[in-house]
C-alpha cells in the first residue's frame, strides 16, 4: 500500500521532528531545519506539498518563511507552531488531503478534529533513513548454471597468510629470515 496515497499536502511539526532525530543521535540539541530540507524532499513524493513549521523566531535577519528545496519553512514566534498549524489546517482547501506529522497528542486530536489525518514522527523518520535494496536473486537457468560452475566456499580461500607482527623477532626454531630456514 502507497503511504501517499491521497496525500496533497504534508505538514510537519517540525521542533517535534528535530528533537526526535537529535535524541534518536544521543544529541541534547537539534539539528539545524535548513539540514533537514533535502532528506524530506528526497523521501516525499514532488506532487505532496511540503510545510514544517518551527517554534520560535528565525534566525536573527532571517525571514519567517522560508523556501528551501521545494520545502517551506515556517516560524512562528507568537503563539507556537501548534496555533500556526491549526491555522494552517483550517484554513487550507481540502484538510482531508492534509497529513500532519507531530507526536504531540492535543494537537494531533485537534488536527483531526478539522479534518486532517495524522501520524507520529517515528513514521516520517522511517522514510528519511536510507535503506539499502534487498539484493535481487539471480534467476532462471543462468543463475542455476553459474551456482553449479562456482567452487564452493572453503573457509580462508583468498585470503592472506597472517605473518604476525612485523616489529617482533622471529621465534627461534622457526621459519623465516633470520633463522636459517626458508621461508
Amino acid at each position: 500500500m502507497n503511504p501517499w496515497a491521497g496525500v496533497g499536502r504534508l505538514v510537519v511539526d517540525g521542533s517535534n521532528l528535530l528533537h526526535r532525530l537529535a535524541r534518536e543521535r544521543g544529541r541534547p540539541d537539534a539539528a539545524p531545519p535548513v539540514a533537514l530540507t533535502g532528506r524530506l524532499r528526497a523521501a516525499v513524493p514532488r506532487e505532496v506539498a511540503l510545510t514544517v513549521f518551527l517554534d520560535g523566531p528565525p534566525d536573527p535577519g532571517g525571514p519567517s518563511a522560508l523556501r528551501s528545496g521545494g520545502v517551506e519553512i515556517r516560524h512562528s514566534p507568537r503563539g507556537g507552531a501548534d496555533a500556526a498549524i491549526l491555522w494552517s489546517i483550517r484554513i487550507g482547501r481540502e484538510a482531508a488531503s492534509t497529513l500532519l506529522v507531530t507526536d504531540d497528542r492535543d494537537l494531533a486530536r485537534a488536527a483531526r478534529d478539522l479534518g486532517a489525518r495524522t501520524a507520529g514522527t517515528a513514521w516520517l523518520i522511517g522514510r528519511l533513513t536510507p535503506r539499502r535494496a534487498p539484493a535481487t536473486p539471480a534467476t532462471g537457468d543462468a543463475a542455476e548454471a553459474d551456482a553449479d560452475e562456482r567452487p564452493a566456499w572453503q573457509p580462508g580461500r583468498g585470503a592472506t597468510t597472517k605473518r604476525g607482527n612485523p616489529r617482533r623477532a622471529p621465534r627461534r626454531g622457526g621459519r623465516g629470515p633470520g633463522t636459517g630456514r626458508p621461508a
